[in-house]
C-alpha cells in the first residue's frame, strides 16, 4: 500500500433502524470493526451511536487508498454480516471523500 496521504479515503457511514432491532443493530455493526481494522490498508475503522438519538449509528472508517476500499467491500465477511443486517435498517448513507 502507497502511504501517499492524497490517496486516502475517509468514509461517513450512518446508519438507522427502529427501537425493536437496536440491539441487534449494534450487535452487528460491531461484528464489522475489528475484521476490518485487521485488513491491509485500514487506517481506522470505527463504531458511533448518537447519544440524543439511539437508533442512529455512524461507521467511521479511514483507508490508505480506494484499492483497500474496494477490497473491504469484497469481502466475504462484510457481505455475510450485511445479509442479517441489512433488512433491519429503516436508512443508510455512506460519505467519502
Amino acid at each position: 500500500m502507497t502511504a501517499n496521504r492524497l490517496d486516502e479515503i475517509h468514509i461517513v457511514c450512518e446508519l438507522r433502524c427502529e427501537t425493536a432491532n437496536r440491539e441487534r443493530v449494534r450487535e452487528l455493526a460491531l461484528q464489522f470493526v475489528e475484521p476490518a481494522r485487521a485488513e491491509e490498508g485500514c487506517l481506522y475503522y470505527n463504531l458511533h451511536q448518537k447519544l440524543d438519538e439511539p437508533n442512529i449509528f455512524f461507521i467511521i472508517d479511514g483507508w490508505a487508498n480506494q484499492a483497500a476500499v474496494d477490497s473491504h467491500a469484497k469481502n466475504a465477511h462484510v457481505a455475510s454480516v450485511m445479509k442479517e443486517l441489512g433488512p433491519l435498517l429503516t436508512f443508510t448513507s455512506r460519505v467519502s471523500d
